[in-house]
């Protein structure tokens, strides 16, 4: 079975040069995008009553760019001023890098780790006395408080946004050759929008393994995987799948 259209669920990429034009460019598909789950903000009053009054804290644990805008919303529905002196961890640079929209980023306390939350540790150990903040979503990796938690440190967690499945409603009749999910959530947007699915020729991609076991668990057939050795983005995994198939 050939592969002509192919539906990724995630928001468009906003790079021009981004590397799905390569692939529509180069293996002649149409891809489309449309995000299968999004991002609400928690109230003022709900973190409130997870007890979290934000002078407690000296340091802000931030895992992605929804922590650092819900952390902030949050702050300035509070009409809480941050203090210069706020040390921020962040677990990328494209964390720190966006960090910039809130914060003058040279006059700031900013600690960045390469990509994984463990690359924090020896930062984590150096400021071992601070009281940190963790705001995130109502989903978490195990990684995060398991790190916190055996360096015992003095942290607080705080629901400051929520996944939320997405209406996929107007695809119940759109067909296409593959699939592609990124997160858990995905798969689980997909059964809850149609729980009559059926996967037949369709080919479902999945990066991650967490996301390869949420596809397995809910008895879906994987065609495509990523990363591996041979293809360590998604698009590469398409290109070569595509290759494959459309000879």
């Amino acid at each position: 079975m050939k592969v002509k259209t192919i539906l990724v669920s995630q928001p468009e990429p906003k790079m021009e040069n981004s590397p799905y034009s390569k692939l529509i460019e180069k293996s002649k598909v149409k891809v489309d995008f449309r995000p299968f789950i999004h991002v609400e903000g928690e109230t003022a009053k709900s973190v409130r009553q997870q007890k979290i009054d934000l002078n407690d804290f000296t340091a802000i644990i931030l895992t992605s760019r929804n922590a650092v805008d819900h952390f902030f919303r949050i702050a300035d529905e509070m009409r809480f001023k941050v203090p210069d002196s706020m040390k921020y961890f962040c677990q990328s640079e494209a964390v720190a890098y966006y960090l910039q929209k809130y914060v003058v980023y040279r006059k700031r306390k900013i600690y960045v780790g390469q990509r994984l939350f463990g690359d924090l540790i020896p930062m984590f150990k150096k400021y071992k006395d601070e009281k940190f903040l963790l705001p995130s979503s109502d989903t978490l990796k195990q990684q995060v408080p398991s790190v916190l938690d055996e360096l015992n440190l003095n942290w607080k967690r705080g629901i400051f946004y929520k996944t939320v499945v997405s209406d996929l409603s107007d695809l119940r009749d759109v067909y296409y050759d593959v699939l592609v999910f990124f997160s858990p959530s995905g798969i689980e947007s997909l059964l809850k929008n149609f729980p009559d699915f059926e996967q037949k020729d369709t080919r479902i991609a999945v990066f991650g393994n967490s996301t390869v076991k949420a596809a397995t668990d809910a008895g879906l057939r994987i065609d495509i995987k990523a990363p591996t050795p041979e293809n360590p983005s998604m698009t590469m995994a398409l290109q070569k799948y595509i290759s494959d198939v459309n000879k």
